[in-house]
């Protein structure tokens, strides 16, 4: 029964994905992409690839910095960890990629694959409190408009998901033998326990406040790719619109909003959608111009992160569906020792 409802949900999750490309595509006079290719300004297009590596050696620093009180992962590792899961994102649905940066980790060291788990666990909810913030941010910065009703709704649904995970956190560090106590059953309580007490584990250190404070560079480091992409994008069709840090950091929130909704791998038609209505509707973009920019967008943001993460894997020594396969028992097996 649970496969038929995964099956069925990729299958509407690709059709969701495949309805925002075409939407997207309409109109969007693609016969003039090549122009718009030749004439960017590939110095600003080479700092925004730049920019983007730099995002994800920042995201290792930071998950060096979780694990730390557990064991000192090297740096080398995390990023070689964290680009094959970005890889396996690019090509496998459901954010396969997660799963398989963590079962990476877990192999390399001595550490627990469910420690782990809780490590990437700790860095979303920290990930999901400053987006929060810097939704109303962007809000304040942009005012508000009629079409930012789904985004405000979907930052109300991340706020209350990233305010459970605060209070899990919070009782794991600070209530835990309490908060088990509460929990004596088997089956999903038995689960819960493992993950307070994996989670106590991490948080009892000062680390875990660095890693927090750390986690807002990190989201603001995804704005430079954006604003060097807009800056090497000649948006002749729009000359009223101006490139700035301000767009570019709204633009950020929306995508990094968009990426928490199940999608095709790679973002592929949900990061168009949202990048050419936000560019048309809050921005005043030529909607065929912003059309195409979605598309140069997520080739300067996509192409860097398969070739980074197809090095990583054969550097690895290892194949992508094996090590999908390899972490998938891990983690069933996992769940059947807990059980």
């Amino acid at each position: 029964m649970g496969d038929i409802r995964s099956r069925v949900l990729l299958i509407l999750t690709y059709l969701a994905s495949f309805g925002c490309l075409v939407w997207t595509l309409r109109g969007a006079n693609l016969g003039e992409l090549k122009d718009d290719i030749l004439t960017m300004n590939w110095w600003w297009l080479g700092f925004a690839v730049l920019a983007d590596i730099s995002v994800y050696c920042w995201q290792a620093i930071r998950w060096r910095q979780v694990l730390r009180p557990v064991e000192q992962v090297s740096f080398g590792k995390l990023v070689s960890a964290i680009y094959v899961g970005l890889f396996a994102n690019e090509v496998l649905p459901f954010r396969a990629g997660e799963i398989l940066r963590c079962y990476m980790v877990a192999r390399w060291t001595k550490l627990p694959f469910s420690v782990v788990i809780s490590s990437a666990l700790i860095e979303r909810i920290f990930d999901g409190i400053w987006l929060c913030l810097c939704l109303i941010l962007t809000v304040r910065l942009v005012g508000y408009h009629h079409h930012m009703r789904g985004l405000v709704a979907s930052g109300y649904v991340l706020g209350m998901v990233v305010l459970a995970g605060t209070v899990l956190l919070a009782l794991a560090v600070f209530l835990r033998q309490k908060t088990r106590a509460l929990l004596p059953g088997e089956g999903w309580q038995r689960h819960v326990r493992v993950l307070i007490d994996d989670l106590n584990l991490i948080g009892h250190s000062r680390y875990l406040y660095y890693a927090f404070f750390q986690s807002l560079p990190y989201l603001l480091l995804q704005v430079i790719p954006i604003y060097a992409a807009m800056q090497a994008y000649d948006f002749n069709d729009s000359p009223q619109f101006v490139p700035s840090l301000s767009v570019a950091f709204a633009l950020m929130v929306i995508l990094r909003l968009g990426g928490v909704v199940p999608q095709a791998p790679g973002n592929l038609g949900l990061f168009q959608f949202l990048t050419k209505e936000a560019l048309q509707r809050m921005f005043h973009v030529v909607p065929a111009e912003a059309a195409r920019f979605s598309h140069v967008l997520w080739g300067t943001v996509t192409i860097p992160l398969l070739l980074a993460g197809v090095i990583a894997l054969m550097t690895s020594g290892s194949k992508l569906f094996e090590l999908k396969r390899a972490a998938e028992d891990h983690a069933n097996e996992m769940s059947k020792n807990r059980s």
